[in-house]
């Protein structure tokens, strides 16, 4: 028979999770369903563990510049409380029923399994039917990717969920991918005592971030002893019961004893049978318009990876918010993706918003660009050991706003802030080079950036 509900949520990660909550708690009918954890990517194997990872790492880092800096200091790498604290903080070992239990107690249904379109409202979970008569909500997010890599499939390769899962630290480590997984995962792995190499295709860690960034990235890691390989590509990988090696275009093979795979995420839609609501199979993501609504359909909406707007769990959140007051009836701010902030969470801290210089210029904009040194800052002096990094504003000289700015050094992802609210709200730069900057601070930097930009 067939179940009916108000909404349907497919996909209960950040996003799904906070809309389906959301609209239970005003009342409505609501149906969550999910095959894995309710919380989705972030909470168990995202963005809180592997911070955790990071928290732990940089502890380690901080303690091994205190020669020359404080005195002296034993440091003694130790994994068993970090995967402790990783399973105590993904409840109980990847457990979600605390998760389901929030949801339920607002009132709504959940529903364990792998859903599946059958046209406009209709969804089908095994052998339950279900049709929603005033939305569907889809927010099945991403699955880390393999790329086709000759011999790779059926080996014991990681993805980021067992490398966060891990008890142990491996002897050796080689990274397939230099973004903002793969090199935040490596840097972990080397300060707790693997022998780390990354290998990127794309000229420069982070390829998305400002080149710049990822060569200074590519400086630190060799410092740290990071074997990083960029321009090269994976032909083939092997695996004899114990180590991988991985053969490149170029260079000698890296052997290793593990291999972690972090060469991007995809979502998969032709599981999810968009082709019975007109969006077609090979689609990458679902066409949503500035109220998340998917294009073409009827009464359907997105959030999340599946958007393509951005794999960032504030991006889900952010687009819940819009979604549950438009699915209730209230006034809706359309959404708006000029100003999306990014932190990979390396030390240093990568931070950006908006535009690339590149991206800016391909657009056609008239670009300057200021640029500040943190070593050269006051605080960044007064830090000393590890204050590698930089402030780099990219403005559209036309209309006299930053369109973009990147932010690099210690705490670089919280220095963010002020330059996000700057891009958002299209603050001058000349309101800006106005400012009082806080004494001696990281962001005081942004004030030296400005006033180089303005000589630009």
């Amino acid at each position: 028979m067939t179940e009916h509900a108000d909404v349907i949520v497919v996909g209960m990660g950040p996003g799904g999770e906070d809309v389906a909550g959301r609209l239970a708690d005003a009342g409505l009918d609501v149906v969550g369903v999910d095959a894995e954890l309710v919380g989705g990517e972030c909470p168990y194997w995202g963005c809180v563990p592997s911070k955790m990872m990071i928290r732990a790492a940089d502890l380690l880092a901080e303690a091994r510049r205190v020669p020359g800096m404080a005195g002296g200091a034993d440091v003694r790498p130790d994994w068993a409380p970090v995967a402790l604290r990783i399973r105590s903080e993904a409840t109980d070992s990847w457990d979600d029923a605390v998760a389901v239990e929030r949801f339920e107690g607002k009132g709504g249904r959940f529903v364990r399994g792998w859903a599946r379109l059958e046209g406009p409202g209709r969804v089908v979970v095994g052998d339950r039917v279900i049709e929603a008569g005033r939305a569907v909500v889809i927010g099945i997010g991403s699955r880390a990717w393999a790329p086709p890599v000759a011999g790779l499939a059926g080996t014991p390769y990681w993805t980021n969920r067992e490398a966060i899962e891990t008890e142990k630290v491996p002897r050796s480590l080689a990274v397939l991918g230099g973004g903002a997984i793969g090199v935040e995962l490596a840097q972990v792995f080397r300060r707790f005592g693997s022998e780390v190499t990354v290998l990127e295709a794309a000229p420069h860690l982070v390829p998305p971030e400002e080149p710049e960034a990822g060569l200074l990235l590519a400086e630190v890691f060799g410092a740290e002893g990071i074997d990083v390989r960029t321009g090269t590509s994976v032909e083939s990988v092997r695996h004899d019961g114990e180590r991988f090696a991985v053969e490149l275009s170029e260079g000698e093979p890296v052997v290793s004893e593990r291999l972690l795979v972090a060469a991007g995420r995809r979502v998969d839609l032709a599981t999810l049978n968009v082709a019975s609501v007109g969006i077609g199979g090979s689609a990458r993501a679902l066409p949503v318009d500035d109220r998340l609504r998917v294009v073409g359909t009827e009464r359907m909406w997105a959030v999340g990876d599946v958007t393509g707007k951005g794999a960032f769990t504030h991006m889900s959140m952010y687009q819940a918010d819009i979604v549950v007051n438009d699915i209730l009836g209230r006034e809706v701010v359309p959404a708006d993706y000029r100003a999306v902030p990014r932190v990979t969470f390396t030390d240093p801290e990568i931070g950006s918003v908006g535009l690339s210089e590149g991206e800016a210029r391909h657009q056609g904009l008239e670009v300057r660009v200021g640029r500040a040194e943190i070593p050269s800052s006051t605080r960044g002096w007064i830090h000393k050991a590890g204050n590698r990094g930089f402030i780099k504003l990219v403005e559209d000289a036309g209309r006299g706003v930053l369109v973009g700015a990147t932010s690099v050094g210690p705490w670089g992802g919280e220095v963010l802030g002020l330059l996000t609210l700057a891009v958002y709200a299209e603050v001058p730069t000349d309101r800006l080079r106005h400012m009082i900057f806080a004494y001696p601070t990281f962001h005081r930097a942004v004030e030296a950036a400005v006033k180089d930009l303005g000589e630009a």
